[in-house]
């Protein structure tokens, strides 16, 4: 690659608003007025900010709706429990209405963060004690950008509900809502006692208003840096072989690194091609480059707030990485095939004082690991003092079913319980329902997602999180597990990049891993084939001559709540509006004379009652109370197994079968109304 084709991929990657260096300062912290809204707004943009340990120091907790069963890590029957969602700390009569309590802390302090799934009901916040609720608005609004702030600061991402408004108090914070049917997680900080907070009022919304747009225009357009990229390396890098580039003597801070990569297989090189940087003498980054720069498994295109991959080949790092005397970077090529690379930085002056940090990028793989018994996978554990700032998970998975139900469990200064303790892999990271569909926001994205054309979840996954209000300060030390709990029983591969900031002569469990990462990506094994009942005519295959009173009739895959259940492991969905919805199909005759049938159908948690004839004739069973198709149980959905209908002559060489909803049990959820229909098998009548 030339030097001119080199410089022009980078400063085309420099587009957009100014970026926010503060040439080593101590940023918004400093203010005299203390914590405000308008101060953590500033923060949360301040790139050098986040370099330094906090100042006031704070902790960050996390308050969930995660299982209580779950006690202690020596009981394997409940470590992995999974009824993460309607847990409450308790229950309080308000005004002649019951409210269940999310958050209930002393400050001064304030939430940084606000994730559901489901969000439901009524959120009220209680700021200083105050009897009134500060706000008090539907907690849908709130979450989704239709309250008082929108995107990027509020919305929905890939099914999950993010609020990154901050939300101050000086002496205490209770949440509550009048619903207890949802997940949420809550993440705050607690200032250390004597920290000069004021407490937010919904006024102080409208007049921070200038800032709130700048935060929003900083957060979804991408930084211009004013000068030119400084040229470090851009030539072949062959197997086996590496580069080395010393950075300008310190104190001085890394603000912009770039990297460009050409292979011929741009997955494998982004997996075997390492980046390794190291500060005042200590190797604090060993990182593949793909996981470096949130793109994991291959060359996805994103823009986040702390990385982007761009183009055909441009990977940029926005991270701060200060020093006190001297830094250098590498690119080490662990593969078997020659790789073209560019390297390139910009750095500015620092001072680096008794809080200024090393910035450190760890990574662990491994691969297999059995989903049963459950486990907890360990990103990384370190000792020393710093600010935990971030990471990335990629995952093999073998088999279309759900691979993430699994809660992170962070330990923070030697806790032995963890003060963040979630309620699910997806909702660490931000989205929910276990979506396969890719999406990017400023902190957190799934750049790749293997299984988004068939609705699974089955191929390679990358996903990231990365913090800035939300960061993790340590003072002793940080452990971060998440536990690997899949639907079925097979082998995944995991493997994670950690990101943190800490103080020199800090120290992790996280060697580098050259054998793991030269491994490259291991192709993904042809799907098993779809499990089939004998004879079965598929009823999402067949002709629907009519319908009523029902949204949709499509095909759904069912691999995802059980294999070998479903034949072609799928089924007709009616998603049916109210009692009445109905739909007729024409089920093909396999000659004249009276044969059976026989249905196979779907129970779930809002399906309804139903009634089924054939040619206008009542089937078995079906001309009383009909068949009920509710599961029992919200979230379970299993097959009713064969259901005689009995023995029917065709007309015209075909059966008209009609299913119509009747009622509904009363615990269903929604409007009861819908149903699935599986198979029919037609076999020569007894």
């Amino acid at each position: 690659m030339s030097k001119s084709l080199m410089l022009s991929l980078a400063v085309a990657a420099l587009a957009g608003v100014c970026s926010f260096v503060r040439g080593g300062s101590s940023g918004p912290q400093a203010r005299a007025e203390g914590v405000t809204l308008r101060s953590l707004l500033e923060e949360m943009i301040d790139r050098d900010a986040i370099a330094r340990f906090p100042s006031p120091a704070y902790t960050c907790r996390q308050a969930s709706s995660y299982d209580r069963a779950s006690t202690s890590p020596t009981n394997a029957e409940t470590w992995f429990a999974n009824r993460d969602h309607g847990q409450f700390i308790r229950m309080e009569e308000n005004a002649g209405r019951q409210e269940w309590v999310l958050m209930d802390e002393a400050g001064p302090g304030a939430v940084v963060r606000f994730w559901s799934a489901n969000p439901d009901g009524t959120i009220r916040v209680y700021l200083d004690g105050g009897s009134q609720p500060v706000i008090e608005t539907p907690m849908k609004d709130f979450l989704t950008g239709k309250w008082k702030v929108d995107a990027p600061l509020a919305g929905v991402r890939s099914n999950g509900a993010n609020l990154h408004l901050p939300i101050p108090y000086a002496r205490h914070c209770k949440i509550t809502c009048d619903s207890n049917k949802f997940y949420y997680q809550i993440n705050f900080r607690t200032y250390e006692p004597g920290t000069k907070v004021t407490t937010f009022a919904p006024d102080q919304v409208d007049e921070a208003a200038p800032s709130i747009e700048v935060v929003k225009s900083a957060l979804t357009t991408p930084p211009k840096y004013a000068a030119e990229p400084i040229m470090l390396f851009q030539g072949a890098l062959t197997p086996e072989s590496s580069v080395t580039r010393n950075l300008p003597p310190g104190p001085a801070a890394v603000q912009r690194l770039w990297v460009t990569v050409q292979a011929d297989d741009m997955e494998e090189a982004m997996r075997t091609v390492v980046l390794r940087m190291k500060f005042d003498g200590e190797e604090t980054v060993w990182c593949p480059l793909g996981d470096f720069f949130c793109s994991g498994i291959g060359f996805n295109p994103m823009d986040s707030w702390y990385t982007a991959v761009k183009g055909e080949n441009q990977l940029i790092s926005r991270w701060t990485m200060p020093y006190a005397k001297a830094a250098e970077v590498s690119l080490e090529n662990l593969g078997t095939a020659t790789v073209t690379v560019g390297l390139a930085h910009r750095s500015s002056s620092w001072t680096f004082d008794d809080r200024s940090m090393h910035f450190w990028a760890r990574w662990t793989q491994k691969r297999p690991i059995p989903t049963r018994p459950m486990s907890d996978f360990n990103y990384v554990e370190i000792t020393g003092k710093g600010v935990y700032v971030g990471d990335l998970l990629d995952i093999f998975n073998p088999v279309p079913e759900w691979w993430g139900e699994g809660d992170e469990k962070i330990y923070v200064d030697g806790e032995t319980f963890p003060s963040h303790f979630g309620t699910g892999t997806e909702d660490y990271y931000g989205y929910a329902w276990s979506s396969p569909k890719k999406f990017q926001h400023a902190f957190h994205g799934q750049p790749r997602s293997d299984g988004e054309p068939a609705n699974n979840t089955r191929g390679y996954s990358t996903i990231f999180r990365t913090r800035a209000l939300d960061a993790i300060p340590f003072t002793k030390g940080l452990k971060v597990d998440m536990e690997v709990w899949h639907w079925v029983e097979c082998e995944v591969g995991y493997s994670a990049a950690t990101f943190f900031y800490a103080r020199p002569g800090a120290v992790t469990n996280r060697p580098p891993q050259p054998a793991e990462a030269a491994k490259g990506v291991p192709p993904v094994p042809p799907p098993p084939p779809p499990f089939r009942v004998e004879g079965a005519v598929e009823c999402e295959q067949l002709v629907v001559k009519g319908s009523g009173k029902a949204t949709a009739a499509v095909a759904q895959d069912m691999q995802g709540f059980g294999r070998n259940t479903w034949s072609n492991d799928s089924q007709l969905w009616v998603q049916g509006k109210e009692t009445g919805a109905f739909v007729e199909l024409e089920v093909p005759a396999p000659g004249p004379g009276k044969h059976g049938l026989t249905l196979y159908a779907t129970k779930s948690w809002d399906y309804g009652i139903v009634k089924v004839t054939v040619n206008g004739e009542a089937a078995k069973g079906s001309a009383g109370t009909g068949y009920d198709l509710y599961s029992g149980r919200q979230g379970v959905a299993v097959s009713t197994g064969p259901i005689d209908l009995g023995a029917f002559v065709p007309r015209d060489g075909k059966y008209l079968l009609r299913v119509e909803v009747i009622g509904a049990n009363e615990k269903a959820v929604g409007t009861g109304s819908f149903f699935g229909l599986d198979c029919v098998v037609v076999s020569p009548a007894k």
